[in-house]
């Protein structure tokens, strides 16, 4: 626990913990009005992020690092997922900026930590003082190698004290960030968004850079495929949006396609079709205020891709086209996607934009596209976006995107428990009665819980496990996704322990 002071720079409840938050190379190097605007909006994401997180906090702001505080019982890991930040790290002890003080702190804190193992003091100062990183580094080395090694190559234990505006903090461990810039610095843009791996990565790479998103999605599957985009969208939201509130329009873009096949010959389909796609996003952007359009598309990945049918298709954009993907490959792209959590839902998103078996053209010219395009009936498309449905994806319960019947909002004293969190995720929050499987494991067949009776899975919001349970109420198991995620699932370990602990206290 954290010692408390009266004057110490930040106020703490008994049992808190604290947070110091880095931020990202890019922001310490602009210049001094820029960036108090940036980490003023920063601020304002981490309090979303934990505000999302069912978590009260509360927020420091200091010129080079923020000090972020949570109850006993709550988890930093929304810190992970919030652009801007560089790392952060737990804080074990704070005291005043005095050597004597620092010695002291620091040998009660890591003197069972280092026993008996190798360990190094990493000391940093920022400011005036009396004495310098090296005297910390010496004097509590000193007092710590009667009971341990130090090696300062390779060791075991890393004890690292920062010492800044008359205080010294002390930790032994950083947590990565998400990099980037905060969300929402760096404007408005449309994302064309179809659930795949390429558009869901593309998003997330521009949500890094601060730009705020909101997505069309022309539909060509129908209610199966709304359902799967809708289920990305809301992922990139809950995990990643923090401190915005963005939206989908979803076009229906069947009668769209069907004259696009009546009055281009097919060799040219394929880049007529994207044409019309990057027209209805400047529709939207013009509705919304956004400056660029986003894609998922990589140079030479299809024939649609070549820089002479890019060159094309960006004839029809009154915007920049941006393409973060533009240089990787597939395998970078897939790997990417499930660092951010999107590849399991993009897995199941089928391929519905190959309009045409014929041979596609590599090398269409925009003047040939202008000619071939001049019969279409440019109403059709006013029509498509203006009947398009918009989604609130900040407001969209994932439980509209299934079945109700696959939810649960109780876990039954004799059910069987599948935990499909995110490691971190269990730790902070462990089921001790759950079995644990991730989505990839549980892809390959229920035989092992064929006698199980009632099953209730968990994952992070929701989604997933609805997923799984609809496959495995389709294989005949009576299965159920537990309402809310991650969060219910906290709020009924935590009614367990306190009704355990009531019923601890009443036996004779």
């Amino acid at each position: 626990m954290l010692t408390e002071l009266e004057d110490m720079p930040f106020p703490l409840d008994a049992g808190g913990r604290i947070a110091m938050i880095r931020l990202t190379g890019e922001l310490t190097t602009k210049s001094r009005r820029t960036r108090a605007r940036f980490q003023r909006r920063l601020s304002r994401n981490i309090k979303a992020a934990f505000a999302a997180s069912g978590q009260k906090c509360e927020l420091r702001e200091s010129w080079s690092r923020l000090l972020l505080s949570i109850g006993a019982g709550g988890s930093f890991e929304p810190l992970g997922r919030v652009f801007g930040i560089s790392s952060y790290s737990v804080l074990d002890g704070i005291c005043e900026a005095d050597l004597g003080q620092i010695i002291r702190m620091g040998t009660d804190l890591y003197s069972e930590v280092v026993r008996g193992r190798t360990f190094a003091i990493r000391s940093r100062r920022s400011g005036a003082h009396c004495f310098g990183s090296q005297d910390v580094a010496v004097g509590l080395g000193s007092a710590l190698n009667e009971i341990a090694t130090v090696d300062l190559d390779r060791p075991e234990i890393e004890v690292h004290v920062e010492v800044r505006a008359g205080f010294a903090y002390f930790f032994s461990s950083r947590s990565p960030g998400a990099g980037g810039l905060p969300l929402g610095m760096e404007g408005r843009a449309i994302s064309l968004l179809s659930g795949g791996f390429d558009s869901a990565v593309s998003s997330w790479m521009m949500l890094r850079r601060g730009v705020a998103l909101d997505y069309v999605f022309c539909n060509l599957g129908g209610e199966a495929h709304r359902r799967m985009v809708l289920e990305v969208a809301k992922l990139l939201t809950d995990r990643w949006c923090y401190g915005t509130s963005p939206s989908v329009f979803v076009v229906d873009f069947e009668p769209v396609v069907d004259e696009l096949k009546r009055e281009v010959r097919p060799a040219l389909l394929q880049v007529a079709l994207k044409r019309q796609m990057y027209r209805v996003a400047n529709r939207v952007a013009g509705a919304r205020k956004a400056d660029a359009i986003v894609t998922g598309e990589a140079v030479g990945q299809v024939s649609s891709q070549t820089l002479a049918n890019l060159r094309a298709i960006d004839a029809v954009s009154r915007r920049p086209v941006l393409r973060p993907l533009v240089g990787m490959d597939k395998e970078e792209i897939i790997a990417m996607s499930r660092s951010i959590g999107t590849y399991a839902l993009s897995a199941r998103v089928q391929e519905h934009c190959a309009i045409t078996d014929e041979r596609p053209a590599t090398a269409t010219r925009s003047r040939v596209l202008d000619a071939a395009e001049v019969s279409l009936d440019s109403q059709l498309l006013r029509n498509a976006v203006e009947s398009a449905e918009q989604v609130s994806l900040r407001d969209l319960d994932p439980a509209d995107l299934v079945s109700r019947a696959l939810f649960t909002s109780e876990v039954p004293e004799d059910c069987l428990c599948i935990d499909m969190r995110s490691e971190d995720a269990r730790i902070a929050a462990p089921w001790p009665e759950a079995v644990v499987r991730s989505y990839e494991e549980l892809a390959g067949g229920f035989r092992e819980f064929r006698d199980a009776g009632t099953i209730v899975l968990v994952c992070a919001q929701g989604l997933l496990s609805a997923q799984v349970a609809e496959r495995m109420q389709e294989a005949g198991l009576e299965a159920y996704s537990l309402t809310g995620g991650d969060r219910a699932l906290r709020r009924h370990l935590a009614a367990a322990t306190a009704s355990a602990g009531a019923a601890e206290e009443t036996r004779p």
